[in-house]
């Protein structure tokens, strides 16, 4: 009878590779529980719970948490999205022109304004009217955020949209001009309105960016009405002496952008389902 052929199998007292595995992720298992262990036992929960979790001192923060700081964080967030949108669309057009001046034009501003500090540009704002002698920004401390958010924004939302109009199918341009449309038709009643949806998840990533850059408008030195949620938090924590507010601000965040961040994962999901 014919020799069979054999299966490799560990060496005597060595282990598989499947065992081997199975040990590393015990062993991993153990150190998490030993770690997590030793932070409760050795956490003083009486002094976070005193600083950071005081009920009457969260308490006191209502109903102006959810009527004035989300509500301006709201307004600063959606008011910077949509100008960035428009420009960024703007931009990711003039980067794909064949004029020359309007490309280097966008991609100057797309690597100057990816390359500063999202700070920078709003503290920029605020001595802008030191530089332009007698310029406000429209709109007030309203203005003055959303103009900040949107110029960054913009930037990001670019690069965003040039990544959309590029995967259009060429195709698509050349069925709309031999219908007899321009090439401004086709581009804007074709090509943009394709993009736009292919750009829909990462678009939704950037609005969750900007809800969570609004935090910056705290350094245009907003206070009372136009306060937003991180301004607030700072606020009430100062005058109460307690940490609580800022908790209960950061909570605030996580309420809106949790869900957002979902959204987006299931719209990335579902574009890589029908590709």
């Amino acid at each position: 009878m014919a020799d069979q052929p054999k299966t490799a199998e560990p060496a005597r007292g060595g282990l598989s590779p499947r065992k081997r595995q199975q040990i590393s992720r015990g062993i991993q298992y153990v150190v998490l529980v030993v770690a997590l262990v030793a932070v409760a036992l050795f956490a003083d929960w009486g002094s976070l719970a005193q600083n950071f979790a005081k009920l009457d001192v969260a308490r006191e923060s209502l109903p102006e948490l959810f009527t004035v700081a989300l509500r301006n964080t709201i307004i600063y967030a959606v008011g910077g999205f949509v100008f960035s949108f428009v420009l960024g669309l703007l931009l990711a057009l003039m980067r794909l022109s064949q004029v020359g001046p309007y490309r280097w034009i966008a991609i100057i501003y797309i690597e100057i304004f990816r390359g500063l500090p999202a700070l920078l540009i709003f503290l920029m704002i605020v001595f802008m009217p030191l530089a332009l002698s007698g310029f406000e920004v429209p709109g007030g401390t309203y203005g003055q955020g959303i103009l900040g958010l949107g110029l960054i924004g913009a930037a990001y939302q670019a690069e965003v949209f040039r990544a959309g109009l590029q995967a259009v199918p060429k195709g698509q341009t050349e069925a709309a001009r031999s219908l007899g449309m321009s090439a401004t038709r086709a581009q804007i009643t074709v090509v943009i309105p394709q993009a736009i949806r292919m750009v829909i998840p990462p678009t939704t990533n950037q609005f969750v960016a900007l809800l969570k850059d609004s935090s910056l408008v705290f350094f245009l030195g907003v206070s009372g009405q136009y306060v937003e949620l991180a301004k607030f938090g700072n606020d009430q924590a100062s005058q109460h002496a307690n940490a609580t507010p800022i908790l209960v601000a950061g909570i605030t965040y996580l309420i809106v952008t949790i869900p957002l961040g979902y959204l987006a994962s299931r719209l990335e999901g579902r574009k890589g389902r029908t590709r």
